[in-house]
């Protein structure tokens, strides 16, 4: 008989708009293509969410106001994320392994009480330290990163101000938070939390690849667009981030695959039991 392949869903939350992303998790994604098999929904675009028969759950990125919704696709992507909550902690059954990346980020930590979602003062673009925590220094997905690690980071929200009670009572830690700025008086966001032992989150984007990241902004129209908002001093660190191998590419190869050996190896023991 051959042996059941573990079965990924891959949620796409852009709203058909263009991005580099939904390529990038991809292309992660079929590093493992001997033991997945995969499925993509538009989430946004045409309210399509998986139901609970998949193992792996991949929620990406994407424009625009984390708290809005239309009544449909968020209602179905809530209601989703509460039946695979529940069916990890009956016991039964293999376990449902989850990864939040940014706008999906966001909506969990509202949907879960975890923190506020607010507006930033301006927009965060480009490429950044980030710093773990003392939960994050232990936390495996972590460990083969320094501190602080270098993040490619896009966003116009921040979760902030962590509800500790709440946090205590799922038993969710807060991994890493945003780069150290003495000069200035704004809470530091939260950028990963382990919400459980399956369901992990980060507020940037690990998918990103250097290679896909220099392409799209070494367009002349995106280099123009960048130094118009951002500047060239932004423009340059973030192309000099991409080509070290330190950087943005040890990100890159390090979390969504770590989580994805991590959630396979621990299926494949569910399944033998």
């Amino acid at each position: 008989m051959e042996e059941r392949r573990i079965r990924l869903a891959i949620l796409d939350m852009y709203d058909g708009t263009p991005n580099q992303g939904m390529r990038a998790i991809h292309e992660l994604v079929e590093r493992f293509s001997d033991q997945l098999e995969w499925q993509t929904f538009d989430v946004r675009g045409k309210a399509e969410v998986p139901d609970t028969g998949f193992d792996i759950y991949i929620s990406s990125g994407g424009p625009g106001d984390p708290l809005e919704g239309d009544g449909v696709w968020d209602t179905k992507f809530f209601n989703l994320l509460d039946r695979l909550w529940a069916i990890n902690r009956s016991g039964e059954g293999p376990k449902k392994f989850v990864f939040f990346i940014c706008h999906s980020f966001q909506m969990a930590c509202h949907h879960f009480g975890l923190a506020e979602i607010k507006p930033r003062k301006s927009r965060s673009f480009g490429t950044f330290p980030v710093h773990k925590t003392e939960e994050g220094l232990s936390d495996p997905y972590f460990e083969n990163l320094p501190n602080p690690f270098c993040v490619a980071d896009f966003r116009n929200y921040q979760v902030v101000q962590p509800k500790q009670e709440v946090l205590a009572s799922l038993g969710a830690k807060v991994l890493a938070l945003e780069k150290i700025r003495p000069h200035v008086p704004l809470e530091r966001a939260m950028m990963a939390v382990r919400f459980s032992r399956e369901f992990f989150g980060t507020q940037f984007h690990p998918e990103a690849d250097p290679e896909g990241m220099i392409l799209h902004f070494e367009k002349q129209e995106m280099k123009e667009l960048v130094a118009k908002n951002h500047g060239m001093a932004k423009f340059y660190q973030m192309i000099k981030d991409l080509n070290d191998p330190d950087m943005i590419e040890l990100t890159h190869n390090t979390l969504i695959p770590a989580f994805l050996q991590d959630a396979i190896h621990e299926l494949s023991l569910q399944t033998i039991s």
